[in-house]
This record gives structure tokens, sequence and C-alpha cells, in this order.
């Protein structure tokens, strides 16, 4: 068991897991809005860039909500274009004010970064952003069937909460949130775990519902702050965004949480 503190520790070794329990992980870079992103012959070349591996091009009309004094104004429509591969388990969004990479199917942390660099360098050479508003790093574990019943034994009783009670059938939702100042910097980590109802959830862009109960550990780091657009300082957050991610995942989880997904201790 990982007893250290989460926020600071040096990242443990890591312990490949045969069969990960992790359902997305998502990288996402925001930065002020480029509007030739929503043109078709503007963005074609960040296409011929990632066309390669994301063949297929499903663009998607979606409300963006703007708050004011008086609460949201009228929504607007804006343009997101999606490049998905061949097997439906990578697509990459890029919209005028951010682009994301998300897989279903993650194998390896270097596997996931070198992706996401070469992202970086077609949205560079294709748009040129100046300035990057945030950029977040989020990975997302589901139990269900007998690892939910047995979630008590796996995961800290820091994170097991309720579930650890006798009474634990009568729960039909607890979901935890917690916020995280990384000391040292400005850097954040969002954590929400918990039990889900089944057909239910509480991000829908990210943790489809699922005709069974669950129970989820999400775990979001980003550092909100402008600063110049640059690979490699956006590579080497990405780098360290996800050894403090899987510091935080060891953390909570016991030894047999590692033991039961196929993890060699």
């Amino acid at each position: 068991m990982f007893n250290f503190n989460p926020l600071t520790a040096p990242p443990p070794e890591e312990v490949s897991l045969k069969d990960a329990p992790l359902i997305r992980v998502i990288a996402q870079v925001r930065f002020p809005p480029i509007l030739s992103i929503e043109k078709k012959d503007f963005v074609s070349s960040f296409q011929e860039a990632v066309r390669e591996k994301y063949p297929i091009l499903q663009p998607e009309q979606t409300q963006t909500f703007v708050f004011g004094p008086q609460g949201a104004v009228q929504p607007t429509l804006q343009l997101t274009w999606r490049f998905i591969d061949a097997s439906d388990s990578w697509r990459v969004s890029l919209a005028p004010d951010f682009m994301a990479l998300e897989t279903t199917a993650y194998s390896s942390r270097r596997d996931f970064l070198e992706r996401l660099e070469n992202l970086l360098l077609a949205l560079k050479e294709s748009f040129d952003p100046q300035v990057i508003e945030r950029f977040g790093l989020r990975y997302i574990d589901r139990l269900v069937d007998l690892d939910l019943q047995d979630v008590s034994s796996l995961v800290k009783p820091e994170m097991s909460g309720m579930m650890a009670a006798e009474f634990r059938g009568n729960i039909h939702q607890a979901i935890n949130e917690s916020l995280f100042i990384v000391p040292g910097g400005e850097e954040k980590i969002l954590a929400r775990w918990g039990l889900m109802p089944a057909g239910e959830t509480f991000d829908p862009n990210a943790i489809e519902p699922i005709s069974e109960p669950s129970w989820i550990l999400d775990l979001d780091m980003s550092l909100s702050k402008n600063r110049e657009f640059s690979i490699e300082a956006l590579m080497s957050e990405g780098q360290h965004f996800a050894e403090r991610i899987y510091t935080f995942f060891r953390w909570a989880v016991n030894d047999e949480f590692l033991r039961r997904f196929g993890g060699q201790l």
C-alpha cells in the first residue's frame, strides 16, 4: 500500500495492470478563440496532419452558454471537429478554443503523451496559437459487479467511505468531490469518487451511463494560467500531471486492487 502524501511524494514505480478498470483518459488544451478553426478550408491542413491515425471525420455542432449578471444568455452554436481512429477508441476534438485527445484504449503513459505531442505539433503548424489558458489531464476508473461489492477492500478507507457500512446495499448514490492545491505550484487536482446508480452519470461527456451500478474514481489535474504556447513546456506538464495523478491513484488503492486487476507486486 502506498502511504505517503499523494500531493508531494515521489511517483512510485508503475505497476502494469493487465485488466485495468481504466475507462477513459483525456487531455485538453484550451486557448483564446481562433475563429478560423470553424472554417473547413483552414482546418484541412490539420486533418491531413492527423488523418493517418484518425481517419474518420465527424463535425459536430455544440451549444455554448455565456453567463452574465442575468444568468445564462442565448446559447450559441460552436462547430467542433471530431477526428476518430478506425477502432473508435481514440478521438481528437478541435474547436475554436480547445483541442482534446481522449481514449478508451489506454495502453501506456508513453504512448498517450507521444500522441498528444504529435497533435500539438499539428495544432501549432496549422493555427499557431500564441497563448495557452488551461491544460488538463484526466484519468477515470470504474468498478462493477464483484469489484463493486469488494470496493471497501480494494481502496483506502478514506475513499470507500459509506461503501464499508453494513447497510451499503441500501445506498443508491454516494459521490464525493475534493479539490486539492498541489504544494509549490498553481496546479489543482479535482478528485471525484463514489457509487453511481445504473443509468446515471455526473459527466455525460466523459462517463457514459451503464445498465448497472458502478464505483467511479475520477482524477483530473490541471493548470489554469495564461502562458506562452510551448510544446516542450506542455509535454513537461503532461509528464508531471500523469505522474502526480498516478501517485494519487496509488495512494487511493490497496495492494489487493493491483493484484485484482493483474498487477505483479
